[in-house]
């Protein structure tokens, strides 16, 4: 591997692992306290402030960490399998799984259903029912994706400790 090549990986693995933290941290958030807080809210208020939430999310600056960080994943990730035994290539490749593990769980589960939930008219249905069936599942699936963006964080400082 030449100097320059070397760098890059440096530079994409240090990329890598600051935006699965970040990530992982507004992951966090919503784990560790703001559905908590929802769920003190009456039920029609829970689902209005989640759809408030849930409409504002999709910024250019969430979209690009979630979205970004994915992508110099995948470079991460190729690197490690084209470079497989050298120092560092299985923590990258773990950090890389588990951070694009949680990018599907993101498209696949959460994204559904708050779509879902912003055609929901509080007013016009069981909010006590439907916020039950919305939040709880919806709060463990976020566990999944801090835990897999945290864990890749770790991974990613420890391939750039070992390489």
């Amino acid at each position: 591997m030449t100097s320059e090549t070397s760098s890059t990986l440096v530079t994409l693995t240090t990329t890598a692992a600051i935006g699965t933290g970040l990530v992982g941290g507004a992951f966090f958030a919503f784990s560790s306290f703001v559905m908590h807080a929802l769920d003190e809210l009456p039920p029609a208020r829970a689902i209005e402030a989640m759809n408030a939430i849930n409409r504002a999310a999709p910024s250019a600056a969430f979209m690009t960490a979630i979205f970004g960080t994915a992508a110099v994943c995948v470079a991460v990730g190729g690197t490690a399998i084209a470079q497989w035994g050298q120092p560092g290539s299985t923590h990258r490749l773990v950090g890389s799984a588990l951070y694009l593990a949680g990018v599907a769980v993101t498209v696949g589960f959460h994204v559904p259903r708050n779509d879902a939930l912003l055609l929901v008219d509080p007013s016009k249905v069981d909010a006590a029912r439907t916020w039950a069936r919305y939040a709880g599942p919806w709060t463990l699936g976020n566990h999944v994706r801090t835990l897999t963006s945290l864990g890749a964080a770790v991974a990613f400082t420890l391939g750039l400790r070992a390489g």
